[in-house]
């Protein structure tokens, strides 16, 4: 069986709280977002309780073989203008290496197949090189930079806009596909 066969995303439940507060508050994982304060478990369930009444916001957890590794998320879902942002992590520091990119996949034609949005955007810390590379890979391209944006590391940081079209993924995703089954996991 092959690795996207392994995958999938799940709508995140009450049953993930823990686990997904636990890789949120990993030092690894906080350093890289907009809030990096550790998050207590009220704050968490305060958070969980407003995302299920939300009908702009999808999160999902990866799994391969039936092993939770990632959380993605997608905000501002606006269907009138065919656009949202998205956010992601894998929190499973044993997870294989290349579950990023995979996860990245699924979510990407969850996005644009199932829920036929046409625009998603993001937002990477411009020290966050490595997430910089991923969005590149995945096929994302670089629409602007907001200035000294955010205070991290006691200094004023870039905030990289990118984007990634319905379109530009249909031209995309078999390249990413192919990268997908070259993997060893």
């Amino acid at each position: 069986m092959n690795l996207l066969e392994r995958a999938r995303l799940e709508d995140m439940n009450s049953s993930h709280l823990e686990m997904v507060l636990n890789w949120r508050n990993q030092e690894h994982i906080r350093t890289v977002m907009f809030h990096d304060q550790i998050i207590s478990l009220e704050e968490h369930r305060k958070w969980f309780h407003k995302l299920k009444e939300d009908e702009r916001t999808v999160v999902k957890i990866f799994y391969l073989d039936h092993i939770p590794l990632g959380v993605v998320n997608f905000t501002n879902i606006d269907f009138e203008n065919g656009k949202c942002s998205w956010g992601f992590y894998i929190g499973n520091q044993n997870a294989p290496k290349g579950s990023g990119t995979l996860m990245g996949y699924l979510a990407l034609n969850f996005i644009f197949e199932e829920l036929n949005i046409r625009k998603l955007c993001a937002e990477v810390i411009s020290f966050n090189e490595k997430s910089i590379r991923y969005h590149q890979r995945l096929g994302f391209r670089t629409e602007g930079v907001l200035r000294e944006h955010v205070f991290k590391n006691h200094q004023y940081a870039d905030v990289i806009l990118m984007a990634l079209f319905n379109k530009e993924w249909k031209e995309q995703k078999s390249r990413v596909k192919h990268m997908i089954e070259g993997m060893r996991a």
